[in-house]
């Protein structure tokens, strides 16, 4: 399928009044966001499950992020929602009406739907206006540039409308990517990985410009990424996929707080991971007996341990333990401890100049209970799904 035959068309049923200058450069006009809902969607490719089952709701004008390993199904759920691809099994409804099923099918076109490439898919021959007034071909010629000029001055790019691709640096690239998907104001927005060849500075700026504007916008989001602090920093819910399937739907102070698996844990926080066994339903550790809730006699378990969540003091406080390396990474350090009781040396990272600690030095380990969580030791599946 051709670009030019599924980027969204302007509808006249989804414009409403522009919004208010708030800014130097004013406001991206206002969409009416859409309900998206996913119900036991499939998609399968031969022998192999790229999708199994998924679910998902997600309310009008709310950022989600999908956020999972390469070859879990991020991007196949976004060309699903777009209209490139059909799914195998099960619905998709946007505002509560079917759009893709086992007896319906309706084009791009018709969904109000747009969609950010990972490399911003730039015409090259095309100005920068003519780029973001792509869209808007529906539209008199005057009238589409008109609005397309309006959505460059958001971004802060007006002043290339008639210069080309080739020129931009990459975040300006990305800006009139985000320009041309927005200006036709879609009511559901998809981003595939739109920060990922930035560098990390850029990054950072690209995306608080990129969620005030969908913010402004309105429009229902849902953004793939490979990163969690990302997802962490947009998303309104965090959706984790693995094999096709969500593993886990939340806040990002759900996702860090009470990961429901040791795979979504390694995800959000940097942990120690110590090897047990269930006895009497507790494991017992250096630290205490700990609860191993759901979790049979015998079980092989990981007790993780925060590398945030263990605190340095005097030698003769706490657990006795020696620091066997020091590592300084700006703000914080790593710091690696042999800790008595455990067979595993264990990492600390803790504010840089919070103590001169130093390799060979006997000192104390406090570990804070908030920061110690227990998960069965059954591996994580990061692969797609075989087809049954």
């Amino acid at each position: 399928m051709r670009l030019n035959e599924w980027i969204p068309r302007w509808s006249g049923a989804s414009a409403t009044a522009e919004a208010p200058a708030a800014s130097s450069r004013g406001r991206a006009a206002a969409s009416f966001a859409a309900r998206v809902t996913f119900e036991d969607v499939s998609r399968r490719y031969g022998d192999i499950y790229a999708l199994r089952d998924f679910n998902l709701d997600i309310a009008p004008g709310e950022v989600v992020c999908l956020l999972g390993p390469s070859g879990c199904g991020k991007t196949t759920l976004l060309r699903i929602t777009s209209g490139i691809e059909k799914p195998s099994a099960g619905r998709l409804l946007i505002n509560d009406r079917e759009v893709a099923g086992p007896d319906r099918f309706e084009p791009p076109e018709r969904r109000n739907v747009g969609l950010m490439f990972q490399d911003f898919a730039l015409f090259p021959h095309l100005t920068i206006l003519d780029n973001v007034a792509f869209g808007l071909r529906a539209l008199p010629r005057e009238e589409a540039h008109r609005e397309a000029m309006a959505i460059l001055a958001r971004v802060g790019l007006e002043r290339y409308a008639s210069s080309y691709p080739h020129i931009l640096s990459g975040g300006q690239q990305q800006r009139v990517a985000l320009a041309r998907a927005i200006v036709p104001r879609p009511s559901v927005m998809l981003m595939d990985e739109p920060f990922s060849g930035l560098d990390v500075q850029l990054r950072e700026t690209m995306q608080e410009e990129t969620l005030a504007l969908l913010r402004e916008t309105r429009s229902t989001s849902i953004i793939v990424t490979h990163h969690p602090e990302e997802a962490m920093r947009l998303g309104d819910r965090i959706a984790v996929m693995r094999a096709g399937r969500v593993v886990q739907v939340g806040k990002a102070e759900d996702m860090y707080s009470r990961p429901s698996e040791l795979f979504i844990a390694r995800m959000f926080s940097e942990i120690n991971e110590v090897p047990q066994t269930v006895t009497g339903g507790e494991i017992a550790s250096p630290i205490g007996r700990i609860p191993a809730l759901g979790m049979s006699e015998g079980t092989k378990a990981t007790l993780c341990i925060r590398q945030r969540g263990i605190e340095l003091r005097s030698a003769g406080e706490g657990l006795a333990g020696r620091i066997l390396h020091v590592r300084f990474l700006g703000d914080i350090i790593l710091v690696e401890i042999g800790v008595s009781g455990f067979d595993v040396p264990l990492h600390a990272r803790l504010p840089a100049g919070n103590g001169s600690w130093h390799k060979g030095a006997e000192v104390g380990v406090s570990i804070d209970p908030e920061g110690v969580l227990v998960f069965p030791s059954n591996g994580s599946n990061n692969g797609t799904l075989p087809a049954s």
